[in-house]
């Protein structure tokens, strides 16, 4: 008796389904632990941005492996989401970055890197604006 091909091509196919949902949920709860666990807006930007974009493209991945060999043709909807996703996340990151720096967001002497942490302050003074601008949001007087 021969073995069924299309028995194995479907067990090859629910075990890539079921790798990539699971590498993409682990990216996924990387990103959203690290979004929990990190101190300042600087660095929790990379745990959406970076590793959760890749856990939402693990599981669009597994969905297009599932309904190509579920014997739907391959639909356009999960390539769009994918090209949205990527194209839109590092724009958002560096919106909101640009907006956490406008805005003089404490930084913690422990994010490296960036202009903001050294301008106008010396070691160990506290993250206010340099040249005395208010920061609570008042206009004029």
């Amino acid at each position: 008796m021969q073995p069924n091909l299309d028995a194995s091509l479907g067990i090859i196919a629910e075990l890539a389904v079921c790798a990539l949902l699971l590498v993409g949920s682990l990216f996924t709860l990387v990103g959203a632990i690290g979004l929990f666990r990190l101190p300042d807006v600087f660095m929790r930007l990379h745990g959406p941005t970076k590793s959760t974009t890749l856990g939402v493209g693990g599981v669009v991945v597994a969905s297009v492996v599932y309904f190509s060999c579920r014997g739907d043709s391959t639909s356009l909807h999960e390539l769009l989401v994918t090209a949205f996703l990527f194209l839109t996340a590092p724009i958002s990151a560096h919106m909101l970055a640009k907006a956490a720096i406008q805005r003089q967001l404490p930084v913690d002497p422990r994010t490296r890197g960036g202009p903001w942490a050294a301008v106008g302050r010396e070691e160990g003074e506290p993250d206010t604006p340099a040249d005395g601008a208010q920061t609570s949001g008042q206009v004029g007087g």
